[in-house]
């Protein structure tokens, strides 16, 4: 067990991750998620620590939910013009936060619950979805000392510098509930530490926890870039955050079906499929091949109505999974998720490229589709 004071160097390779989900809708404290965390501090090395909570503004559940960093009051006042004259307001105010001595430097923090300008959208020929991510896209990289780092429906993300137990107490996720809760801890690989670029990352409602490196980043990001999404944070979890919306929102994939694309089994585990499944992961190796991710990762991934787990296709860092009742956990250890639950049951570690998916009972946002399952016979 940590104790204040040891352990504190610094290690760069460290990293953790944990998740959990009711099936039934159930809320869910975001204090739980935030204890698990402390169990794995010896994973992370407080430049950085996040959380994504889903479900967690029912009654604001039909507006987008902007959470905004600020450097200054000059940024403030320019992205604020910018969504007073893009969309209509509901209501915007300082996300709440308690001093913590080991949080520091911290930007501006606002919430923002708005819905794009009617007359703006329609005469834009674009829908809904699209309207406010090209919007999130232009503050983030036209607007200087602001940064949307949450951009969903009746979601939210919480994150910044510091060990992520500091962080959750900082934004006091105890007082939060939701069905879905995901966190990190550490800091994404090849950055320097500042607030926006701790995890997660988040698009929409699409949120990344991520532990690991990504070395085919170079060739994931020049792909991504050729439609319309711009990777500034010089990090693999960005990149992630941005293919994953790229082939659900705007190529219609299932979560399945992407993770085939970025943990894509092999040929040779292809050629022992049944013609079903051999000639779907032949078309998504074929058709997205510049968005196979290669190199170390375990990633959570969130969206409204669901959650997946997904390892690299060798399965180069840990994940575990367990249950209990409807509830799923995910965690980088085992001792998170029993922090979260003691009672929980079913521990399975996930073999590398399959993914474990969970949805809102009723929901049919992304099922997991298992004759599409690109594993041999037998292996399911």
């Amino acid at each position: 067990m940590y104790k204040e004071g040891e352990n504190e160097t610094k290690i760069s390779s460290g990293c953790a991750i944990a998740g959990v989900f009711s099936e039934v809708g159930e809320m869910i404290s975001g204090g739980i998620i935030t204890e698990a965390m402390r169990t794995m501090r010896e994973r992370s090395n407080g430049l950085g620590g996040g959380f994504a909570g889903y479900g967690i503004y029912p009654q604001y559940k039909d507006y987008y939910a902007f959470h905004v960093f600020y450097s200054d009051k000059e940024s403030k006042k320019a992205c604020e013009d910018y969504l007073d004259e893009k969309f209509e307001i509901i209501n915007l105010s300082k996300i709440p936060v308690r001093k913590n001595p080991h949080v520091t430097d911290e930007p501006l923090i606002w919430r923002y619950f708005v819905m794009p300008d009617h007359n703006l959208l329609r005469d834009s020929q674009l829908d809904e979805r699209e309207y406010v991510a090209r919007c999130v896209i232009k503050i983030n990289n036209e607007i200087k000392g602001a940064y949307v780092f949450s951009s969903g429906k009746n979601m939210g993300c919480f994150k910044g510098v510091g060990y992520p137990e500091d962080i959750g107490d900082y934004f006091k996720l105890e007082e939060y509930s939701g069905y879905g809760w995901t966190a990190h801890g550490r800091y994404p690989t090849n950055t320097p530490g500042w607030w926006g670029g701790a995890h997660p990352f988040s698009l929409l409602d699409l949120s990344v926890v991520h532990n690991g490196e990504i070395s085919s980043y170079d060739a994931n990001r020049r792909f991504i870039e050729m439609f319309g999404y711009k990777c500034t944070l010089l990090t693999d979890t960005e990149v992630i955050t941005y293919a994953l919306d790229f082939l659900v929102r705007k190529k219609g994939l299932t979560m399945s079906e992407a993770a085939a694309v970025i943990a894509a089994p092999f040929w040779t585990t292809i050629e022992n499929m049944s013609d079903e499944r051999r000639d779907v992961c032949n078309y998504l190796r074929k058709e997205f091949p510049s968005l196979l991710m290669t190199g170390p990762f375990s990633i959570l991934v969130g969206w409204n109505g669901g959650m997946m787990a997904l390892n690299d296709r060798l399965k180069l860092r840990s994940m575990v999974t367990a249950r209990n009742g409807s509830r799923a956990y995910f965690a980088s250890e085992e001792c998170a998720i029993r922090k979260m639950d003691e009672n929980s049951v079913d521990f399975f570690a996930p073999r590398g490229g399959e993914p474990i998916i969970v949805t809102l009972k009723g929901e049919k946002s992304n099922p997991p589709i298992t004759n599409l399952n690109c594993f041999a016979e037998g292996d399911i």
